[in-house]
């Protein structure tokens, strides 16, 4: 606030408003703009390699759970019965599956065998591979027609 003298010798305060250039306020504004663009690139960017992962961790979970009956069918297709523990963890690796229990009797095979499946996981930093595992619980009994007459639960 300025001050002046009015004509009557008082001293009278000046109220002036001031209204910066149209190209004060373009300076001042592309700045935010831009700064604003660049956000909204990064969170559909982001969204968009979230989606992408998530939907091949999807994909790998699936293999694995085609692993686990085609490993199911071999450990059936065995000669002579129910394999052994040795036969059984070869299927399983044949599979990329790893062994984890085995427990057999006169009319039943129960193991639990964890199956891996990798994957892209991508960032804005780059790709990197990822494993995705899932733990099957397969009983097969005697007399019974494959693992839909089974058990086959996933954990």
């Amino acid at each position: 606030m300025r001050t002046s003298m009015s004509d009557h010798g008082t001293v009278a305060p000046q109220h002036r408003v001031t209204v910066p250039a149209p190209g004060c306020l373009v300076a001042l504004l592309a700045p935010i703009v831009a700064v604003l663009i660049a956000a909204l690139v990064l969170m559909v960017m982001f969204h968009r390699q979230e989606r992408a992962n998530e939907r091949n961790e999807s994909e790998a979970l699936n293999r694995t759970a085609a692993l686990a009956r085609s490993y199911a069918r071999d450990v059936l297709a065995a000669p002579d019965g129910f394999p052994g523990r040795e036969a059984v963890r070869g299927i399983a690796e044949r599979h990329d599956g790893r062994l984890i229990s085995y427990t057999r009797s006169d009319r039943s095979l129960t193991n639990t065998v964890r199956f891996f499946g990798e994957y892209k996981d991508t960032s804005m930093f780059g790709v990197s591979y990822s494993r995705a595992y899932r733990c099957y619980s397969i009983v097969l009994r005697v007399g019974a027609e494959g693992c839909a007459a089974g058990e086959f639960n996933s954990a």
